[in-house]
């Protein structure tokens, strides 16, 4: 099992084989004392992030190294090629993607680091496991709404704030929490009064010797 607490130390490759983007840090929230992180990108040709958003709180820098890369920033499309320097705003909508035949190779620096590269590893985690449709997002509702919901700090859904985003999930969010509690074992079952049967757990009936 993944452990999303260790943290993530230069060299560390994280690569999502379902939207075509490879991370190999060079700078991480534990060498950087939480102020940015820095990782070189590679898009596969066609490879790109899952879905416009936007970070709230970070500023985020783009320098294409090698090939042409789409950025869409706002309303604005913008191509750029090795020496291009791309910078978003906390705020900003914005996605990318690798439009071009060639992989694409950029620098990203993010300021500051909060929880993105947790939030890298889970996705790629999910990604590994088969557990992303073909658009790189989950499969399972309630496990998008707990990544949102974990992660909305780091980013969000564009065209609403934090706050909306929140409200409208809450109910979900409430759900995906209680289907996550564990359930008794077999030993705790037998301290409540419960049995397996067949169909799950049931009530143990009282039972009564004849004389």
């Amino acid at each position: 099992m993944t452990n999303y607490e260790t943290p993530i130390q230069p060299g560390t490759t994280l690569a999502n084989p379902v939207t075509g983007e490879r991370f190999t840090f060079i700078e991480t929230a534990a060498t950087s004392n939480g102020e940015l992180i820095t990782f070189e990108l590679e898009l596969r040709p066609g490879g790109a992030v899952p879905m416009l958003h936007v970070h709230p709180i970070q500023t985020e820098r783009f320098e294409v190294l090698e090939g042409t890369a789409r950025f869409r920033v706002g309303r604005r499309s913008i191509l750029a090629s090795a020496g291009g320097v791309v910078e978003i705003a906390p705020g900003v909508v914005h996605g990318f993607s690798n439009p071009g035949a060639d992989p694409v190779r950029i620098r990203v620096d993010v300021s500051p680091a909060l929880q993105m590269e947790q939030m890298l590893r889970e996705v790629v985690a999910l990604a590994e496991a088969g557990r992303l449709t073909r658009r790189g997002l989950p499969r399972n509702l309630f496990e998008l709404v707990r990544l949102a919901r974990t992660y909305d700090d780091v980013a969000h859904a564009p065209f609403v704030s934090v706050r909306v985003q929140r409200a409208v999930l809450a109910p979900l969010t409430l759900i995906a929490r209680l289907r996550e509690k564990p359930k008794p074992t077999s030993e705790a079952a037998a301290r409540l009064g419960l049995s397996r049967t067949p169909r799950g757990l049931s009530k143990k009936e009282p039972v009564h010797e004849h004389t």
